[in-house]
């Protein structure tokens, strides 16, 4: 299996090996809850994945190949086809005038703008996985991007991608997308990322930019059963 083919448990074996935190067995983990809610078990062990939840509210993601059967001690309280998506080529041309770096003073504006777009889950730390890239409107974060996972050296997720709706059509999220890509580049990352499967505006997007589709794949939220 290719580390793409399970993000989460590779990147927390991998580069993001400083974030993972392990059931007492060293068999299952998840990412420190600050960066998300993100887990994977080791192969045949899904049901160590319980052992990560500290009460019967708490919860888990897991991003696992299509097909992906939880086990029998956790419950679903929410699931999603992703389409994987992974670049092609160069980076794409982008317009850089009004995109600034974004920095811990903004971190209100980000979390307001991931929480009414929902791009994905996020956490008081979701910001530390990497740059992130803005562009404002009279001083407030109307749009973002940024990256999530690294399951090896040499391949970064592009993520936190958002637009305050009042400035959609504006393709802020392309110009965002190309500049997180281009400093993937020059440090010698390519680029993928994740969809929800039926998003077709956001995947028709992500096609313009040169990604093309890798594989399906499925987000669930578990609980304790």
């Amino acid at each position: 299996m290719l580390p793409l083919d399970r993000p989460v448990w590779s990147a927390l074996n991998g580069p993001q090996s400083a974030l993972a935190q392990w059931n007492p067995a060293k068999t299952a983990l998840k990412i420190d809850p600050g960066y998300g809610p993100f887990a994977a078990a080791a192969p045949g062990e899904d049901h160590a994945l319980a052992d990560l939840l500290a009460s019967d509210e708490d919860e888990i993601w897991v991003v696992e190949p299509e097909g992906f059967t939880p086990p029998s001690n956790l419950r679903v309280v929410k699931q999603g086809a992703l389409t994987q998506m992974v670049a092609q080529g160069a980076p794409p041309e982008f317009d850089p005038e009004g995109i600034e770096v974004l920095h811990e003073s903004d971190v209100p504006d980000m979390t307001a703008l991931a929480l009414a777009n929902q791009p994905g889950p996020w956490g008081n730390k979701t910001h530390l996985y990497g740059t992130y890239y803005g562009i404002r409107h009279d001083a407030r974060v109307i749009a973002m991007a940024g990256e999530r996972m690294r399951p090896q050296q040499g391949l970064a997720e592009v993520s936190g991608v958002c637009t305050d709706p009042a400035f959609r059509g504006k393709r802020y999220a392309a110009r965002l997308i190309g500049r997180v890509m281009a400093g993937f580049a020059a440090r010698g990352d390519a680029a993928f990322l994740h969809s929800w499967a039926d998003n077709a505006g956001a995947i028709a997007l992500y096609e313009q930019l040169g990604f093309r589709q890798r594989a399906r794949l499925v987000a669930m939220a578990l609980r304790r059963g």
